[in-house]
């Protein structure tokens, strides 16, 4: 069957649609990723919710779906575009072809597009919202897609797992599954609260520190949790990753701004003022914190993109904080970043010390 993918600058591309769709077709952020590898990952990155997802390289799906490198319980993306996607999977520990999985989901797959010129679209008019739909012509008014929903990805609970002597609380904005698995590592035990949990119900917890997650969308989409990330940044040791980064940064006076096509893919060079060096990192996002709005609020840029020098990680000169753009659990990418959970948790065993012998 072919299907068609509407672009909200005017541009249709047409493919062989595989999968059901529904009449009206299916509507998403259109962006794109450009790993070789970890399309299992990308799919169940909450951080996708409500994206149509475009794989830049030509063959995607050869080592199939397996049952271990998921990143949530399902996954979240709209709909995925590729140039093609193999039928079968060649891997050892591969339960699913591509295809099989993303069937059994009922998510769309567009294949034989010219992902190239698709984008190359992207990036000269940036992310932009798209209609992937059975017919040639889009008769929708090209309306603006509707605020991607962090408490669509959020726990509704709280949750704790493993053990530890080191206690974490990780506020799931829509949290990677390897962020988690990371501060177990690190012999944590992690408690998972909801976006909203109040400041007050996370002081009841008792933390030794606290990781604001990565998750989807604008986070000007919480400002009315912004008071609240405040809080918790002037009275615990924090990490924010991604998401949590940025929010950091607005909780703290600076300010966000929409890039025009983001950063998506396992190759994206970061360089470390610190340590004076550059490693390759994972990421993906849409949004930057602006350098310009950071003067006045005692963050300070200690990580910075080497492509386009966008920010990548800030500090605090006051409290106890770190943020990271970047996903330093990788998953899929180079794990050249990992050193952050442990900076991240040596600070937070360092705080818990010095408390233990003031007290």
């Amino acid at each position: 069957m072919k299907g068609y993918l509407h672009l909200a600058d005017g541009k249709t591309f047409q493919g062989h649609l595989d999968g059901s769709l529904a009449e009206e077709g299916v509507v998403g952020e259109i962006v794109f990723y450009t790993g070789m590898t970890g399309y299992q990952e990308v799919l169940t990155d909450p951080s996708y919710k409500n994206q149509i997802i475009v794989f830049t390289y030509p063959l995607v799906g050869n080592y199939g779906i397996n049952d271990k490198d998921f990143e949530s319980k399902k996954p979240h993306v709209a709909a995925v575009i590729v140039l093609e996607a193999a039928k079968t999977a060649y891997h050892y520990e591969a339960k699913h072809s591509l295809t099989e999985y993303l069937q059994k989901w009922e998510i769309p797959l567009l294949q034989h597009v010219d992902t190239r010129e698709l984008v190359k679209c992207i990036r000269e008019n940036g992310t932009m919202p798209a209609l992937l739909s059975c017919k040639s012509v889009c008769d929708s008014n090209r309306e603006t897609l509707n605020a991607l929903k962090v408490q669509e990805v959020s726990s509704t609970a709280p949750k704790s797992i493993g053990i530890g002597d080191t206690h974490i609380v990780l506020i799931d904005y829509g949290f990677k599954k390897s962020i988690a698995d990371y501060l177990i590592k690190q012999k944590c035990l992690v408690t998972i609260v909801p976006y909203n949990y109040s400041f007050e119900k996370i002081a009841e917890l008792r933390p030794d520190g606290v990781l604001l997650s990565n998750g989807p969308g604008d986070p000007k989409e919480l400002f009315g949790q912004l008071h609240e990330v405040r809080k918790v940044i002037e009275h615990f040791p924090v990490l924010g990753i991604c998401l949590g980064h940025q929010l950091a940064a607005l909780a703290l006076g600076g300010d966000t701004n929409k890039m025009l096509f983001g950063h998506r893919g396992a190759n994206q060079p970061v360089y470390d003022m610190k340590s004076n060096r550059v490693f390759m990192s994972s990421q993906n996002h849409s949004y930057a914190v602006d350098q310009n709005s950071i003067s006045n609020t005692g963050l300070k840029v200690r990580f910075i993109n080497k492509n386009d020098q966008s920010i990548e990680g800030l500090y605090h000169e006051k409290w106890p904080l770190m943020t990271v753009q970047f996903h330093p659990e990788a998953s899929p990418g180079p794990e050249d970043s990992v050193f952050i959970f442990e900076d991240f948790i040596n600070t937070v065993k360092y705080r818990k010390r010095r408390e233990v012998s003031y007290a």
